[in-house]
């Protein structure tokens, strides 16, 4: 028995020694890839700062940027104009206008080689998710984004970012001067989105069109149990880091009900303690791992 166990110890010495020399190699290949920036604005008039800010953030004078406007049916005419704008700040930019089927062109994946920005214009989100959902384009998008690219929207275009991306339905009534009356489970329908953020729900026009009842009830029934309400002329950049950063003429409101105490699954009206919340204007962030938001300059 032990000249038979030799040959084992012997090997398992040459296994830990071989692991000891690849697990370097194994962890450089097992890293996350490089990822861009998120510049999710809540609909509205855009601020010129903030349009300056994702030229900029996408490389100035040496960006390229294509929009996508497919969520409007005008948006093939308001792409270009989309376009023109970002012309007028220095970047090379292109509306590029498809169907679903033209969505799968090896011809059309290639306009998107060397990209550095990509924005995703206002309209319907099932419009836009229809359109590229699942495609080779929308995978062309996500491989500039993981290169460094910033992938940015407005209105729609902002929720298709997250997964869970709210359609917009209100599942309960279909009078739409009693939409989301109560913060109530089963209201909100969602579908998904190109889930660039997963860990959270995006809603816009927010504090315009007073959604909190829509996103409260989503975010207290249904995990990610985080959400975030983007008001219009108001931008959610999500840094490589993965932190947020709100800019522009509003604020955002989040909502984190990850650790608080909530109303049983049976339940359909709503209940829970512990709910923190946040209102962050320009200049504020959240940092979506540890919960904690700061105010730019603020007072304690």
């Amino acid at each position: 028995m032990k000249t038979s166990m030799l040959p084992r110890r012997i090997a398992a010495a040459l296994l830990l020694s071989s692991f000891t020399v690849l697990a370097p190699l194994l962890g450089a290949q097992s890293r996350p890839a490089p990822r861009g920036t998120l510049f999710i604005v809540g609909g509205g008039t855009q601020p010129a700062a903030l349009v300056d800010d994702f030229v900029k953030r996408s490389g100035g004078a040496s960006a390229r940027i294509v929009v996508f406007a497919m969520a409007s049916a005008s948006g093939e005419r308001s792409g270009e104009a989309k376009a023109k704008d970002l012309q007028a700040l220095g970047a090379q930019a292109r509306n590029i206008w498809i169907t679903r089927a033209q969505a799968d062109n090896d011809s059309i994946v290639q306009l998107l080689d060397g990209v550095t920005g990509v924005w995703f214009g206002g309209g319907d989100q099932n419009r836009l998710a229809a359109a590229l959902r699942g495609s080779k384009v929308e995978r062309a998008i996500r491989a500039r984004y993981d290169a460094g690219a910033v992938v940015g929207g407005t209105s729609a275009g902002a929720a298709v970012i997250s997964s869970p991306m709210i359609t917009g339905e209100e599942l309960l009534r279909k009078d739409t001067t009693e939409t989301w009356t109560r913060v109530k489970r089963g209201t909100v329908q969602v579908d998904s989105g190109f889930s660039y953020i997963t860990n959270a729900v995006i809603d816009q026009h927010f504090l315009r069109r007073k959604r909190h009842n829509r996103l409260m009830s989503l975010v207290l029934a249904d995990a990610p149990h985080l959400g975030i309400g983007i008001d219009e002329g108001t931008a959610l950049i999500v840094e490589p880091s993965g932190l947020w950063r709100i800019a522009g003429a509003s604020a955002a409101l989040i909502i984190d009900a990850r650790e608080a105490t909530r109303t049983a699954a049976d339940r359909d009206v709503l209940g829970a303690s512990n709910v923190r919340m946040h209102l962050l204007p320009d200049g504020a962030t959240f940092d979506p791992k540890s919960g904690k938001a700061a105010l730019g300059g603020a007072k304690q």
